[in-house]
């Protein structure tokens, strides 16, 4: 008998060691593979589009088209006094609404019908604009009692299922559920959960939740219930001005480790609600942080389309062709830009537009249609 057991030790052992160094360094044991795969030409290659103040005209939407942009975001906002306060006004609550052309119901539905009838889809992504004397951020919304919170959910339902309605009504192509509203997600985890489940019954289309990169993508309990893990993309990717295209590309590594840990734990494809770089020197150093408002002379100093350029295509080296990463939107993108005081010398915003980066934009998006 014991001869039969050592033969038959003798016989599975070299077994076990095979298996063993197979799990070990073909990486399957301690790196799950994403089961996700999305086609190229299914990416979103978008850009934030901008609400105009004047109505917009087809021709812009058109002349997205020859850039190779097939889906626009779209910003309605509400707006909130105050960290604490559990008050959301805007359009959705008035019964004759106002403000810019873009930003009204008529004006979304209108821009998406053009987006549409060209072959671009839309993502309708409301905002709360926070009013805060302590400069607070609306990822720091919190109410001091329970009572407030109360409101404050009941006053986000009102906001958010009119955009719902809204996107229904147009047949817009994805809703995003909110943005950056990070501590309310990790107090209120269930209170998004009841809402999520009234959108639904509002919205049939595919629904997202715009997290920030930094830590919150990671507190949000509630992406089983949405389809998209939707991540605002302003990564750090260097420490240092004017980095060259490898230095940003080395830079993604980190994250996209944990982005892709991330997609494989919920199984989501994940979406950049937004990305982008401002078009200086330090873009790729704190690349979240708007410009400052200095003069021409002072930008002149700081300007760099070239560092801009290369942030975009880094991005487009490292992130894009992943599996299961379904895209990017573009922070950001104006209607009629020739004519916009936007288009001013030495402009350090994050648009790209008639800088390098939007041939760079233009030619990585050729290779995914």
């Amino acid at each position: 008998m014991r001869k039969h057991y050592k033969k038959l030790g003798i016989t599975i052992t070299p077994i076990l060691l095979i298996a063993a160094f197979y799990f070990v360094f073909s990486g399957s044991y301690f790196t799950p593979k994403s089961l996700i795969n999305i086609a190229k030409h299914e990416k979103h290659r978008g850009v934030c589009w901008v609400g105009s103040s004047r109505e917009v005209a087809e021709s812009e939407i058109k002349a997205l088209v020859k850039k190779n942009i097939n889906w626009i975001s779209q910003t309605p906002f509400g707006w909130q006094s105050g960290y604490d306060n559990p008050e959301i006004g805007g359009n959705h609550s008035r019964g004759e609404q106002n403000g810019w052309w873009g930003e009204r119901d008529e004006g979304l539905k209108m821009t998406t019908q053009y987006a549409k009838e060209n072959g671009i889809k839309t993502i309708l992504k409301p905002h709360i604009w926070l009013r805060d004397q302590e400069g607070k951020w609306r990822g720091e919304i919190k109410m001091k009692t329970e009572e407030d919170w109360l409101k404050w959910f009941s006053a986000y339902e009102g906001f958010i299922l009119h955009y719902a309605q809204v996107a229904e009504d147009a047949q817009m192509e994805m809703l995003c559920i909110g943005t950056e509203l990070h501590q309310t997600c990790i107090d209120r985890e269930d209170d998004w959960r009841k809402l999520i489940a009234k959108i639904r019954t509002i919205y049939s289309g595919p629904l997202t939740y715009a997290a920030n990169f930094s830590d919150e993508y990671q507190d949000v309990k509630f992406w089983d219930a949405l389809d998209y893990i939707g991540v605002q993309g302003y990564f750090p990717l260097t420490d240092k001005e004017n980095p060259t295209v490898e230095d940003l590309r080395k830079g993604w590594a980190k994250p996209l480790k944990d982005l892709e840990e991330f997609s494989i734990q919920y199984n989501k494809p994940i979406l950049f609600t937004e990305v982008g770089y401002k078009s200086t020197k330090d873009a790729g150093i704190d690349p979240w942080e708007w410009p400052q408002r200095i003069n021409a002379e002072e930008r002149e100093k700081i300007f760099s389309e070239e560092t801009q350029a290369n942030a975009y295509q880094a991005l487009f080296d490292e992130v894009m062709d992943k599996p299961w990463f379904a895209g990017v939107h573009i922070w950001k993108w104006y209607p009629n830009y020739t004519n916009s005081r936007n288009s001013s010398e030495f402009n350090i915003d994050f648009t790209p537009q008639q800088k390098q980066a939007e041939q760079v934009i233009i030619d990585s998006f050729s290779k995914f249609k």
